[in-house]
């Protein structure tokens, strides 16, 4: 196998050690194909640390005082996140159209309505779904309580200053752009305070049950293109802990990629006009 020529060796055996390592803090599985791609992503940091080899990293990121800290640079090195406001636009309706209706008149008397978008990348799914509550007839003058998170801090800190380039906008509708952005310098946008307001960021990795079981619990979850990337027991966990973070009758939103086929009984699935989605 060929590697960039500035690239350390990552070798079979410790390979399997950083992979396990990182599942074991994380819930993503790097198999025997991911090699290539872990030795091109963190070459570059190993030599910033002055180590010599992946040997010396993985050693780092166990023993290390620093290591905690050190797993976040990974976690940013390692991971993807490419999304875009308002995407999957058949769920979205059916979130506006459906469940937010349903919502609106099974809790009238709380008039309050909490959201979890999990795997939360650089905020353009939670503000999306905070713009589409703040247009929300049935919603006015509801307390809105969105909370997303992400496990890495990088995306995090983008998510917080919401400051977005062209790319994000390729499903935008028209009058939704024009209504909560403002251009900033070098073609950027900025979403509006008034909808940053209404999400709050933190760092989470929702397969800790730790952490997860202070969050309470919520009427609606958005999952989507995350739990696709764990292998098939992190996946049984992440879904055990989804469920418990719902109310009874409250929903489960996944990517059109993804099931829960396999995973768990517990769910039931409704087939809305729009879309499917699961419901505890």
């Amino acid at each position: 196998m060929l590697f960039p020529s500035n690239s350390f060796e990552l070798n079979e055996k410790t390979h399997r050690m950083l992979a396990d390592h990182i599942y074991a803090n994380s819930g993503l599985r790097f198999d025997d194909s991911s090699r290539p791609i872990l030795q091109r992503r963190l070459s570059a940091r190993i030599r910033e640390l002055n180590l010599n080899s992946f040997e010396n990293y993985y050693t780092y990121l166990v023993y290390h005082p620093g290591h905690q800290s050190e797993m976040e640079i990974l976690f940013d090195l390692i991971t993807t996140n490419e999304t875009y406001f308002f995407r999957e636009e058949r769920q979205l309706r059916a979130f506006t159209e459906e469940i937010v209706p349903q919502f609106a008149s099974q809790i009238e008397r709380l008039r309050s309505l909490r959201i979890w978008s999990a795997g939360c990348s650089t905020g353009e799914e939670p503000y999306t779904v905070a713009m589409l509550c703040r247009d929300s007839v049935p919603l006015h003058g509801w307390n809105i309580d969105i909370f997303a998170s992400d496990l890495s801090q990088k995306v995090i800190h983008a998510a917080r200053r919401g400051i977005y380039r062209e790319s994000s906008f390729r499903s935008t509708p028209p009058d939704f752009r024009e209504r909560y952005f403002e251009k900033i310098a070098n073609n950027q946008y900025q979403i509006h305070e008034e909808i940053r307001r209404m999400v709050t960021f933190g760092k989470l990795n929702f397969l800790d049950d730790r952490k997860t079981g202070i969050l309470g619990e919520f009427d609606l979850i958005f999952c989507r293109n995350v739990i696709i990337y764990f292998d098939q027991e992190a996946k049984k966990k992440a879904v055990e802990i989804l469920y418990r973070c719902l109310k009874k009758g409250a929903y489960l939103l996944l990517g059109h990629a993804e099931s829960l086929l396999g995973l768990s009984t517990r769910f039931k699935l409704v087939h809305l006009t729009n879309d499917m989605v699961y419901q505890k």
